[in-house]
This record gives structure tokens, sequence and C-alpha cells, in this order.
């Protein structure tokens, strides 16, 4: 061990930073500690001192190296004292960095124990000044001149601090009374050093306050800038003359004006930060213990690290689950074995083994794991404790004494009895075992399990939960008998995985070649399906007979998780859905990773029996729901918490599945490709019998650029194209996940748990392998605002529209049409031109234009294909649906807003996809209830905007004609329908409105249509409510006015007004826009600017809009659009300067925070946690047998943040963030209120009747919302998050950025003199 003493010490005086001098210590001193004890070990000491220590007992006592030590000894005080004095930036960084554990080096043969022989000649070394290593008879170093040195700077600093404090003593007897006193605390500290205030802050640190940190370090900051002021302002020495003598004089006075003046301004400071200090003084809010939990970059070990604990995780439980125990056994105990891997493993992972031997009934292995735990210097938890209890239940005669061995135990590392119950996942019967055990020693135990009563801190909805009084939670219009049935079949769906449904397509004439096609087809998938299964075999055989290192991951065990024909059906379903221009490998591969873990989840749970506990639980549950039951005054969450307490017996229904780690679904996937691309092949003269016949692959692998990027991809052969698109099969084959739900989704009541009844679903959608989300959603105590609001989302039913359902279809199988957003067929593809470009006859640039129009051909044709197929997906399945009543579960993006899940066809698709939706359960129109299906008709030709809903309702009537019309023939009648902004969803109005019409009671006609009310540019409604900003309340229709506000409109009148100027000076451009300037022109820019858009992105925009004018000059269309999209961020900055300014300090406060080291955070109102993921790109290669494959991994929590995009993120996200809240407390509330409520993220929908309740809803909700202190709050998240770790070296540059975050952050934008409450009687604040 002397000789890493040794070795660390010559190592670091040789260095010259100081910086790598502290590193250098840490990690020689840590290798010691580490190498002495077997286990990591915290360093309690400082670096330098551990060595000084280390180095002064582990050399042989003789008299030279006594002396050396000695000499070594004064080199290390000085250098310690060297760097208190520099303080400098990196050397603050690595005293704060985590000191990492490295390899030792191999010295010779290696040495088996901790300690060096006493006789190496390694001993036999020093370090010269230089760095090098010398022999023992070299010059020695001498650090009596280094503290000869060291002691005459200290002279000298001292003599310069004196002069200073005698010069500002002058300077503030020659300055009058008042200015003296002004500036008393600007020099009270200035014969002071610096070194000495630091050091006191140092001393008194930890009996410190946060604000009196605060105010210290501010207070010192304040002293150091007077005394640099002063220093600047004291003259240099000069020959005694009177001439010199007077400048001198004069120079001091101007001096003492500056630091008077500089000190005011530090007073001001100071009286900030005074104020932040009572702010900090105030907090008692909920976020205050998640601004003093460790944020998952801080806490977590990065996104490496997480996935290689994740796949050790996944790789045991795939074992365990195929009943390779032997496997499993020792790939832990390899692991265990090697120091470099231990660290990955937790005590969860040393559990799983744990309950493979409690099944058995094997306590002797349970033992020999908790000694593996002792060694790795982990503590057992609760799921340690209640498998070797469940394997003492197992055994028929287990000897009480034991039983109370182990509780003791136990109870010794601060766990109860109840803590087995509460805190642990259970699967088949291991908590009836547990439970069995403990009744042996305490017959009267019974699990004391409660509901979590414990309601969300937020004042927004604690009415909401105490209050219910007045409740009217709405019933679904079913019986409990056909819930239950539907339950049935949506559980046969999902375990099934896949369903078949019939394609649209089929709905065509079967020609003589398309049924050769299709028996061809079906042939040759025959043909590849016994191919394949006998490929994968052959490749399982390889896998498990491979001699790898014992600690090395192997894909075997994943490759037995199911059965092989399900692996051959995952491959055949992968080549049919791929398109004709192919698929990147590295999508391919996660999409059939992706379907084997869904597949294995499903069948992990029927091993667990938690299948059987689920639908019994389910058909208690149904009695809330149904129509025939009493009604209940609780919500879904509540009851089914409820439920689960009631039948706690069996296993537990959530958390027990882990998530396999991207990097793993990655790698499986590939190897099931590679076998695909390598056995899949076909006859070549399959379709031209005058071809020679050879068999050729029907995928190839190749390599296309995506931008500047090398892109791997798997691209099917043209005969197998021609042959699927010839065949136009009647089949398509969909995972289960993407089809809407048979029944009432599963009600959210954890992070882990909710949606499909046996799909894997997430709370949160992210970034495939980021985990700081859920780490985050975990730690966070209260969700059930959020959860409940997602339940109400999903509870929704909906059906489909057939009337409307059947004109798409029929459309989409003639030709398409553009106009009506309906795809055309691939026939109607431009032809891909043909030539050779080695052909003579073409001239280079005929040639250069040819290459042009094949790749425009071809992205023409890829673009046409994916369109079709799109809409081939959305009208299937809407087909499929169309005599079903059915669900969308929802969930949300990191930012709170909210998507259904399926991905194709929901309610947030398209026009075409809209129109084809209505609510299951129909309401009676009422009084006003055909007026307002009459203005929603009107809004939906987007014709009427700035007029009143008199107006438009008006404007209903004048045009009824037109609306019978197009409801009686809308594909041969006037078909006014087709001039609408949105046609389908017009032409479903204009259906509703007939029916309506034409029946005996308007008033009594039920109506299944939903009615949106719409906000008025929603994002700048937000901040305009942020800062009380009158202007801009009343540009969107904050408000009350008789004729909405269209900021649109506002905008581009503003704009034309500025052009016309332009045009009248002689600009070109604006005279060439003259008449082009419009509403649509602008609107999407105006929309996207208060959601972070550039002015790069508002060009691209413009440039859009200005292509779609058929009149507009090509050739000018760059330069009007650079031009246009200066004017509107000009005016919007006019219209909107309340919104500027917050959004300033918002991109701001994120810059600072990201360049501190932090991603940006906060909480919203309703207590959802939120954290920006956008961290530097790092580059992982996945190295398999097709290719590498590079990931760009931008959410590695290890990796600084990207400062531009927390910058520029954080302003439209965290409005994002405030529109969602508002979004979930309005769904709340109609759910109180027994309303059907869905949302389009700032779009709310409902039936006729219900229209102006939800308005005041909405209304009162946005109040409310806005009436919290939204920035002050966030202000104080902010400052406790970033700003709780004081800085007190002020003359740091880190120290500065520190000061001027902190001072940022407290100072919020000042807000204007809009009423808030006037928001409750402005008509088209949504409409």
């Amino acid at each position: 061990m002397s000789l890493l003493r040794v070795c660390s010490l010559a190592k670091c005086v040789g260095r010259r930073s100081l910086a790598d001098v502290r590193r250098c210590f840490a990690e020689r001193c840590q290798l010691c500690v580490s190498a002495r004890s077997g286990a990591a070990g915290r360093i309690s000491e400082t670096p330098l001192y551990r060595q000084r220590r280390n180095v002064s007992t582990v050399f042989p006592k003789s008299e030279d190296t006594k002396k050396r030590v000695h000499e070594q000894s004064q080199l290390l005080d000085v250098l310690e004292a060297r760097i208190q004095q520099l303080q400098s930036d990196v050397v603050l960084d690595v005293q704060h960095a985590k000191v990492q554990f490295i390899k030792a080096p191999s010295f010779g043969g290696g040495v088996s124990s901790g300690r060096t022989p006493k006789g190496s000649s390694k001993d036999k070394s020093d370090v010269s000044k230089s760095g090098q290593t010398v022999t023992k008879g070299a010059s020695k170093s001498q650090p009596s001149r280094w503290m000869e040195k060291l002691s005459q700077e200290k002279k000298n600093k001292l003599k310069k601090q004196q002069h200073l404090q005698q010069k500002m003593q002058r300077i503030v007897k020659e300055k009058p009374l008042g200015q003296s006193k002004g500036s008393k605390s600007s020099l009270m500290a200035t014969g002071t050093s610096h070194k000495t205030i630091s050091s006191a802050a140092k001393k008194s640190k930890a009996d410190m306050k946060l604000s009196d940190k605060i105010y210290a370090a501010a207070s010192s900051t304040t002293a150091v800038t007077a005394a640099t002021s002063a220093k600047a302002a004291v003259a240099p020495k000069a020959p005694k003359t009177k001439q010199k003598d007077s400048k001198s004089k004069v120079s001091d006075k101007e001096a003492a004006k500056r630091t008077t003046t500089e000190g005011k301004v530090k007073d001001e400071d100071l009286a900030n930060v005074e104020e932040l200090k009572k702010r900090l003084k105030q907090q008692g809010q909920d976020w205050t213990s998640l601004s003093t939990t460790d944020s998952p970059q801080d806490g977590s070990q990065g996104s490496l690290c997480g996935d290689i604990q994740l796949s050790i995780r996944s790789y045991l439980e795939a074992c365990v689950f195929v009943g390779d125990i032997e496997r499993s056994q020792s790939f832990l105990l390899s692991q265990h074995r090697v120091m470099s891997r231990r660290k990955y493993l937790t005590t969860d992972v040393y559990n799983i083994m744990m309950r493979v031997w409690a099944k058995r009934g094997m306590l002797n292995q349970i033992g020999r794991i908790f000694i593996l735990l002792e060694e790795a210097g982990l503590q057992p938890n609760a799921g340690s404790y209640s498998a070797a209890l469940e394997c003492m239940g197992r055994q028929q005669n287990c000897s009480p004494k034991v039983i109370l061995r182990c509780l003791n135990k136990m109870r010794e590392d601060g766990l109860s009895v109840h803590d087995l119950f509460s805190q642990c996942v259970f699967r088949q019967d291991e908590r009836d075992m547990l439970l069995r055990a403990i009744h042996t020693v305490k017959p009267d135990y019974e699990p004391s399990l409660s509901l979590n009563a414990s309601q969300c801190s937020s004042p927004l909805v604690q009415d909401f939960y105490t209050k219910r009084e007045h409740h009217a939670y709405p019933k679904l219009d079913f019986t409990q008998e056909e819930l239950q049935e539907r339950f049935k079949r949506q559980l046969s769906v999902e375990e099934a995985c896949t369903v078949t449904i019939d394609s649209v397509e089929g709905l065509k004439p079967i020609t003589e070649n398309m049924a050769k096609m299709r028996e061809m087809l079906a042939d040759q998938r025959a043909q590849w399906h016994k191919v394949l299964l006998q490929a994968l075999r052959e490749s399982k055989m390889i896998l498990a007979k491979t001699n790898t290192k014992d600690y090395k991951l192997n894909l075997y065990p994943y490759l037995c998780l199911l059965e092989d024909k399900e692996y051959v059906d995952i491959m055949i379903q992968s080549v049919t859905n791929m398109p004709p221009s192919g698929e990147s490998l590295k999508i391919l591969a996660r999409d059939v990773g992706n379907r084997i873990y869904t597949k294995y989840c499903v069948r992990q749970k029927h091993q667990n029996q938690t299948v059987e506990k689920l639908g019994s639980i389910y058909d208690a549950y149904t009695d809330l729901l149904a129509k025939d039951t009493k009604v209940y005054n609780v919500l879904p969450r509540e009851q089914w918490c409820k439920l689960e307490m009631e039948q706690h017996s069996g296993p537990t229904l959530q958390g027990a599945e882990t998530t396999w780690p991207y990097i793993l679904t990655l790698e499986l996937g590939t190897f099931i490709v590679d076998i695909m691309v390598k056995n899949l092949k076909i006859n070549s003269d399959i379709l031209n019998p005058a071809y020679d016949r050879k068999l050729i692959p029907i995928l190839y692998h190749m390599y296309t650029f995506r931008s500047t990027r090398q892109v791997g991809f798997i691209k099917p052969h043209p005969i197998l194209t021609q042959m699927q698109q010839e065949a136009m099969e009647t089949t398509l084959t969909f995972d289960s996940s993407v089809m809407p739900m048979l029944c009432p989704p599963v009600p959210w009541t954890s992070v882990k748990f909710g949606a499909y009844l046996l799909t894997p679903a997430k709370l949160m959608r992210t970034l495939d392998g980021a985990m700081q989300h859920e780490q985050l959603l975990e730690k966070c105590e209260n969700l059930h605002p959020v959860f409940d609001s997602l339940n109400q989302l999903g509870n929704c039913a909906w059906r489909i529209n057939k009337p409307i359902l059947d004109i798409i279809i029929s459309i989409f199988n003639e030709r398409g049409s553009d106009k009506l957003d309906i795809p055309p067929p691939l026939s109607e593809a431009p032809k891909i031109p043909h030539f050779h470009p080695q052909d003579p006859t073409y001239t280079a640039s005929e040639k250069a234009h040819m290459k042009r129009e094949v790749i425009n051909a071809k992205k023409k044709c890829s673009e046409m294909h994916s369109l079709r197929m799109d809409a081939l997906y959305k009208l299937s399945i809407a087909h499929h649906m169309q005599d079903e009543l059915f669900w969308f579960p929802h969930n949300m993006d990191f930012r709170g807003r909210t998507y259904p899940c399926p991905p194709y066809f929901n309610h947030l698709g398209s026009d075409v996809t809209r129109a084809m939706l209505v609510f299951a359960e129909g309401k009676p129109l009422g009084p006003k209830g055909l007026d307002w299906l009459k203005i929603h008709l009107v809004n939906l030709t987007g014709l009427k905007k700035r007029s009143s809903l008199q107006g438009r309702l008006e404007y209903a009537n004048s045009i009824i004609e037109d609306i019978l019309d197009s409801a009686d023939d809308p594909l041969n009648g006037k078909k006014w329908w087709m001039e609408a902004d949105e046609p389908w969803q017009a032409l479903a109005c204009c259906m509703e409105i007939a029916n309506a019409v034409r029946s005996a009671d308007p008033t009594e006609f039920i109506s299944h249509f939903p009615v949106h009310q719409d906000g008025s540019c929603n994002g700048l409604q937000h901040y305009a409510a942020l800062g009380r900003d009158v202007i801009g309340a009343t540009s969107v229709n904050l408000v009350p006015c008789e004729v909405p506000q269209d900021v649109y409109s506002s905008v581009a009148q503003q704009v034309e007004e500025l052009r016309a100027r332009d045009a009248a000076k002689g600009l070109k451009i604006a005279q060439v826009l003259e008449g082009f300037i419009s509403r649509k022109v602008v609107k999407q820019t105006v929309m996207t600017v208060v959601y972070g858009v550039t002015r790069y992105g508002g060009r691209l925009q413009i440039e859009k809009r200005l292509k779609e004018i058929d009149e507009f000059p090509k050739n000018h269309v760059w330069d009007a659009s650079h031009y246009l999209v200066r004017l509107v961020f000009n005016g919007l900055k006019e219209m909107f300067t309340g919104t500027r300014e917050i959004q300033d300090w918002l991109t701001e406060s994120a810059r600072l925070i990201s360049k501190s080291g932090h991603t940006v955070e906060w909480v919203t109102p309703l207590g959802l946690p939120i954290i920006q993921p956008y961290h530097r790109t790092r580059n992982q290669v996945l190295k398999s047998t097709m290719q590498h494959i590079n990931l760009q991994i931008s959410h590695d929590t290890k990796e600084r943040p990207d400062t531009v995009k927390q910058k520029n993120a954080f302003p439209p996200n965290f409005i994002h963030s405030l529109d969602s809240t508002h979004m979930m407390l309005t769904s709340l509330h109609c759910y109180s209120a027994g309303l059907t409520f869905v949302s389009v993220h700032d779009c709310f929908w409902t039936h006729a009747l219900t229209v102006d309740t939800m308005n005041k809803i909405c209304r009162e909700q946005f109040v409310a919302l806005h009436s919290q202190p939204i920035l002050d709050e966030l202000s104080n998240f902010l400052l406790h998050k970033y700003c709780s770790t004081i800085q007190t070296e002020a003359k740091t540059k880190k120290y500065q950025e520190y000061r001027r975050l902190l001072l940022l952050l407290g100072k919020v934008p000042q807000t204007g003199d809009f009423d808030l409450q006037q928001v409750k009687e402005s008509t088209y604040f949504f409409c």
C-alpha cells in the first residue's frame, strides 16, 4: 500500500496545476481507502490532509526518509496555503466534484493483498521539481525556499493592506459628511482581507441559515468591490511637486465620487438581497420539499450507469422468467466478484435471486445472498426481509426463533412489519406466505392498509376534494353487465398483443391480378415462416453455447421469453408493414424490440397471477361507472384504490415489471432484423418468368444520408413492393395498443399503473432512454389532480359518425382528393424518370437536371405513400370500430399536455379524423343547443372571425339552404361545405343541424355532436394574464368586448401599414407584397412566437404561406418572407410589452441556470414536477453484427445542459405547463358538474346543451389559476433550487454568475393594472 501512496505523492508534486494536485490527491487517497476496505467509502477529510497523514505513517523510520517526509509535508502546507490564496474557479469545481474510483495499476505480477512488500524497489524513487522521477541520490527539492517566498508574499500583502487602509481613511476625511454617511456600509470592511472574510464565512457555514448565507455573501461582495474600487482610486507614487500633488488630490476626489456612486448601487443590491432573505424565510409550501430533494442530474448516476443497472436487472429477471436459475445465479456472482461491476449492483438486484430461493424454500441460499449484500456494503431493504420471511413461511417446520431473529434484525435496520406490506411488490402467493410466517410468532397480526388520504396542497383544488356535497359525477350509459362483458373482450385483445382488421381497400372489387398476387404472397409468407423459425432456433443454439465472459450480457434469455412462433410472427408483421422506401434500422429495431417487450410484460402478468386479480377488481369497479347501480360520491381513482385495499391478498397489480433500457431494446431488435435480412429470400422470376431463377433477398441492408449523417437502412426489394401494392390485401395487423379500448381504461392510480389492462403504458411520454422524468414523478408526493384529470378524459366514450365515414371511404377508394385532404393512391404519383448517367447524349447540365427530377419524384412518391398509409390506417380502424363504442386512454408529455395513447386514430387528429368521431352519449339540445351548433358551424368555416356570436348566428340562418343542401347531397349538390376551413367537420355539423331542424322538437333532439370552444391565441392570453397587461389582454379577448378582437388580423393590419409606408419610400419588396398580406399569412407566426419560434422558423412559416398563394411571384418569396418576419416580430413587440418582459426574464433565468450546470425545473400550480431534458449530446455506439449504430443521446443527466435549448425552450414550455393546468382544472370541475368534457390542448369540447356551463367553468378556472402568485412562486422555487448553495469567494467568476442569477430570480417582472375578474364576463375569451 505504501507503494501506492509514494506513487500518488510523486505524481501530485510533479503537477504544475493546483487543480490537478487536488484531483490527483483525491483520487489516490480514495484508491488507498478502496483497496484497504474493499468497499466504496466517502472521503470525509480533505484530500491534502489525508495525503499528509498517510505520508507521515507509511515510510520506514530511517533518518533520510524522516527528513524527506518533513520536507514533503512542508511542501503540502505551502500548496494548501497557495490554493486558499488563489481561490480559482477550477479549484472550486474540483472541491465539489465526486471522486471516481480508478483501477490500481498492475505492478509486475500483481499483489493480491492491499499492501506492498517492504523490500520493493519502487520505494527508492523521488520526484524532482520538474516532475521527473529520479534516483534516491539525485538533487532534492528545497521547500525552505518556498516557505520563505510564501512568508515574503504575506509580508508584502500586509503592507499593501495597511497602506490601502490609510489611503481610504484619508479619502473619507476629505469627503463631505453626507457622502461619507451614504457610503459607510461600502467602506467599513475595506481593511479586511478577502481571505479573512471567506474564512469566517466558511467557519460559520454550518450554523447560518440559508437567507443569512445569502446576506453574508452579498455583504462580502460589497466590501471587496469597494476595496477594489478604492485600489483603483489610489494614485501611484509621484514626485513631491505641487503640480503633481494637486493632480493627485483631484484624482482622489474623483475616485471618491466614483466609489460613492458604486457604493449606492451596491446598497441597492444589498436591499434586494435583504428582500430575498425575507421571502426565503417565509417559505413553507409543498414545493420546498421538492426543491430540497436531489434533482435527477444531481442524484442519479447518469444515463449510462442507469442503463447498465437496468440491463443487469432485466437480464436476471429474464433468466428467472424462463426458469434458467443456474444462469441467473452464476451471472449475479460474476457481477459481484468483479469490483468494477459490483458498483452497479443494488439491493433490489440481489433481491431478485432471494425471491427465487424463497419460492424453493431454500433459506440457506438466502443467507448467502445476505452475506453478499454485506460484502457489497449494501443494506437489506424491505424486499430482502420479505423474501427471507416468505421462505420461512413456505417451510412446514420453520422454528419461530428463526422468524423472531429475522424480525429483530429487521427492526435494528429501521424497518417494521408494516413496511413489508406497504413497500413491497408481491407476485403470486408471496404475500400470503409472508403473512403465514408472521402469524407463526404474531398470530393476531393483520396488515393495516389505509388509503392515501392526503389531499393536494394546491389551493386550486382544495374545495374540489373537500366540498363534494354538490358534486354530480356522471355515469356511463351502460349497464354493469355490459361493462363487465366489454372488459373480457378488451382483455382477450391485449392478451393476443395484436389485432387483425379488414382494410378499407379490401372493399374494392377483386380483380384477377389482385387475387393472384394475394395467393402468391400467402404462399411466400408460409415459406418465410418456416425459414425464419429454423434460423431463429439455430441462432439460439449458437448463443446458448457461446463462451463469453461470465459478466457479459447475452441475448439468449431474451430469445426464450416467448414461443419461437411469436418471434417469427413479429418478423413477418415488420416485413408486411415496411414502406417501399425502406425504414431506418434504428427505428425498425426499436419497434421490434418494443413488440417483444410488450408480449413479455403480458406473459409476466399471467405468470404472476395478476390477471385474475385485475378481473376481480375491475368487475367491482364497474359498479361505480354503470348506469344501473347506486350513485357514488368518489372519484374513479379513489374507488380503484379502495377496491385494491379490500382485495389485498394475492399479487400486487402495479410495479412488478422492470422497464428495459433503450440500448437493450435496440440490441435485441437489431439481432432479430439481422435474421430477417439474412434468411428472407424470394425467386427472382416470380413476377417475370423470362428472368433466370435464383433466390434473392427480399430485404437489403444499405446506407443513406440524412443531412450529413450516414444512416443504416433496411429496404424491401422492388419485387416485394410491387406484389404488396398490386395485392391490395384485405387485412391489416396492428399492435393492440394502437386500437381504442373496448372498455373504460384502468384509472391512473400511480406513476406506473393505469390506462390499458395488460399493455404497459407510461404516464409521461419521454425520449427513448430518458429516466429523469420518472424519477422526479416518483419523488412527488401527490399527483392526484393530474391522475384524476387524465382519468376523466379517458372515461369519455366515443362512437363513429357512420355517414361521414362512408363518404370519406368512397372518395379514398376512388382517386382521393387533395382539396378535401384525402390522399390519392400511388397510381396517381408522378412517374420516376429513368436515364443512364453515362449516356454521352446528355450534357452535364441536363444530367444534373435529370438527377434533380429523379430525386424530387422519389421524394413525392415517398410522401404520397406515407400520407396514403396514414389515411388507410385511420379509415380501417374507424371502419373496424363503426359498430362499437370505445374509449381513448390518456397520458401526457413532460410539460403536462395530455394526449390519447392510441397514435393513429383519435380526436387530436386532422379534420378528417375529428369529423368521424362523436360522443357515445347523447344529450338533448335544450333551448340554446341548436344556436350553438350553428355558431360552431360558422366557426369551422373561418368566415366570420371578427363577427359577434349574434352576427354568426344570423349568418348561419341566412345560409340555411346551403347547409341543408350540403347535408342532403354532399358530393353532387352545391358543395358549400367544401369551401370551409375544416370541410369534413363542417359537413358533419351540417348533417347534425339538418337532423335537428327536421325533428319534431329541436330542443328535445338527442345530439351526440361535440361543440368546440377555442382559446383566442391561448399562449398570449396566459402571458397577458401573468403580466396583467391591459393592452395585451384586450388584444386576446380577456376584456369584455362587443365583437371579438382578432390578434392575427390586428398584426396583419399593422404589418400592412408598415409595408405601405415602406412602399411609399420606394422599397421594392414592399411594393411587390401589395395585396398579399392577410390574416392567414401571419397567423402561424403570431401564434408560435409565444411558444418560442425564432425569426428563422417564422420566416419558414411565412415562406410556406406565400408559396400557397398562386398569384404571388415565386422569385420574391425569399426576400418577402425575410421582410415580413421582421415586421411581424416588431409589431408584436409593440403590442405585447408585458409579454416580452416576462419572456425575456424566463429566457435569461434559464440561460443562467443552465450555465451554472443545472437543467431547468419547476412545478406547475397543480403540483406536477417538470424538468427540461436538454443536455449536450453524447454519442454512444451500439455494436451489432449488422452495423455499428451511433446513438446521439441528448438526455444524459451527467452531461452539461444544452444552454441554447434550455433558454429557448423555457418560455414556451412554461406557458404550455400553464395551459395544461388550466385544462386539467376545467376538466375536474366539469366532471364534478356532470358534464362530458374532452380537450385538444386549448380547444375544449362538450355537448351543445352544456356549452354555457363549460364556458363558465373555463373562465372561473382561468381566473382562479392566474389569481395565484405564479411568477412569485416560480421565483421562490428557482431560488431554493439553484441558489441554496452559497458561494462566498467574491473574486471568482463562478460567484459573479451565481450572484447575477440570485438577483435575476429575485426580481420578478412588474405587472400592470389589468383586472382578472373581467375574464369572467368576456364572451370571446373562449368561443
